[in-house]
């Protein structure tokens, strides 16, 4: 099985959040499985001077965008046995960022293509599988499909193999939804590709619906967030097309790279009190262990629940606790954390920067870890967090639900706290709760870490299911259909 895992990011190179994290980890561990995989990503100038000397030169091509013919150079490195491939020009990824340019358009038209144009200068690999993530690789699909077929001029047939395509969405919020000029100008494509069955998108061209029309299968981060998706409140207007496909949408929890967090002893005791010893200092907090911390490492926006957590901080202060925030987002919360922290001196600490080995100090020291997302497609946080014996406080949704067994004072069993609905008391309530938990119950409250400790968030369960997948998929025959003169998937 050869598998080519496209992605717009992937660790060691450069990653932004979750998404970073699968394209360092999941490969590696198909790998251990047995598969040929190959990763493909742009070659940003963010990419470290250290890291960009390993990538050698192996094709320069030209890559048809419409009316445009753009270079394009590919290279390739190794790590940890996987090769990378880079697809590199300057005009589109020697920028100050990755995301957010105004012509992201054309920028991820020109990624998707180039992922393309390039399959016949990777010598004898050829692959089966063409595995690609989040909205930047949406049109991959429809252009191997289009190339494939004779629906349009604007993809003449290409050397390709036999290929299926994968699709899998991080976070449907997130779609690349451009003007509707992209779709003549850049992807060179007519009006017949303007409607509500095709990329049309409230006016505007849609690249995620692409990939949700022409796919193969579809995948998501956990079940639950399948599930979620293919309703109004979750679906964000695409919940329609995901109910017609949901016999090939399925959801695979993501896992962590274990080997990246290493946990604490045995019980935890020693090295725990050590870890909180050394965040207490760290933070200019008193030195009182018999007070639990309460983190929060997160981009501070609603969907984290940042809009709950506003209309409760102060009486969640009210606690014997102490509290830690580190993340940026909204100008307004980074505002309420700063207010807040001045106003209450050794009883909150907000850190409002991204710091990646800071974050490690907070996972390690702190008591419990607080996740009120309204929507949450996985959560890697709150893995991590429960490796270091911090206790995760969630609000049941996507990947959180899937992850976090609630405790059960009765048998000990559990690994966190949650709550249902999307409500600040309901918050406030399960916050009480853990702190009597972690003050009056130690002998529980010891089970509780060591269930968190003990559960697995390996990518060795995820892997075999997409495996699994892949092999279903390189079985099948490629089913193509035309309707209307539009080339789909049935």
């Amino acid at each position: 099985m050869r598998i080519l895992f496209v992605t717009p990011e992937a660790d060691p190179f450069i990653k932004t959040g979750g998404l970073g994290e699968v394209g360092g980890s999941l490969p590696l561990a198909l790998k251990k499985l047995g598969l040929d995989v190959r990763v493909m990503m742009p070659q940003y100038s963010q990419i470290s001077e250290e890291l960009k000397r390993e990538i050698q030169p192996v094709a320069q091509f030209r890559v048809p965008l419409a009316w445009r013919q753009q270079y394009c150079g590919l290279g390739e490195t190794k790590v940890k046995g996987i090769p990378y491939y880079f697809i590199d020009n300057e005009y589109y990824f020697k920028r100050s960022g990755i995301y957010g340019f105004y012509d992201q358009a054309e920028q991820y038209a020109f990624f998707c293509r180039s992922v393309l144009e390039s399959l016949p200068y990777l010598g004898d690999f050829h692959p089966d599988i063409i595995h690609c993530n989040d909205w930047q690789t949406a049109l991959i699909p429809m252009m191997l499909k289009l190339q494939s077929s004779d629906v349009t001029d604007a993809y003449p047939r290409a050397r390709s193999f036999p290929i299926k395509t994968v699709f899998t969405i991080h976070n449907l919020q997130y779609q690349g939804v451009f003007a509707k000029e992209v779709l003549g100008d850049i992807l060179g494509l007519g009006q017949e590709f303007f409607t509500a069955e095709t990329l049309e998108f409230n006016g505007a061209v849609n690249f995620m619906k692409a990939a949700l029309l022409y796919a193969d299968h579809l995948t998501t981060v956990s079940p639950t967030y399948a599930q979620e998706i293919q309703t109004p409140y979750y679906g964000e207007k695409l919940e329609g097309l995901l109910q017609k496909r949901r016999a090939s949408l399925t959801g695979i929890l993501n896992g962590i790279d274990i080997e990246k967090y290493p946990v604490a002893e045995d019980e935890l005791t020693d090295e725990k009190r050590k870890y909180k010893r050394d965040l207490q200092h760290l933070m200019n907090l008193p030195l009182r262990p018999e007070v639990p911390v309460l983190a929060i490492v997160s981009r501070l926006v609603n969907q984290k629940g940042m809009d709950l957590l506003a209309h409760v901080l102060e009486e969640i202060l009210e606690l014997d606790v102490q509290m830690v925030v580190l993340g940026t987002g909204e100008q307004h919360y980074e505002t309420m954390f700063r207010d807040c922290e001045k106003k209450h001196p050794g009883k909150l600490v907000a850190r409002i920067l991204f710091d990646e080995p800071l974050a490690r100090v907070i996972y390690a020291g702190s008591d419990l870890f607080l996740m009120p997302s309204r929507f949450e497609p996985c959560g890697i946080a709150q893995m991590i967090a429960m490796r270091y014996g911090s206790i995760p406080i969630v609000r049941e949704t996507g990947g959180l639900k899937d992850t976090v067994l609630p405790l059960n004072e009765d048998t000990g069993k559990g690994n966190g706290f949650s709550f249902a609905n999307y409500n600040a008391q309901e918050l406030l309530f399960t916050v009480q709760r853990a702190v009597h938990f972690y003050k009056k119950r130690p002998g529980l409250w010891k089970r509780l870490k060591l269930n968190a400790q003990a559960t697995n968030f390996s990518w060795d369960r995820s892997a075999r299911q997409y495996l699994e997948l892949y092999q279903i998929l390189a079985q099948d025959e490629i089913k193509l259909e035309e309707q209307d003169g539009i080339f789909c998937v049935p």
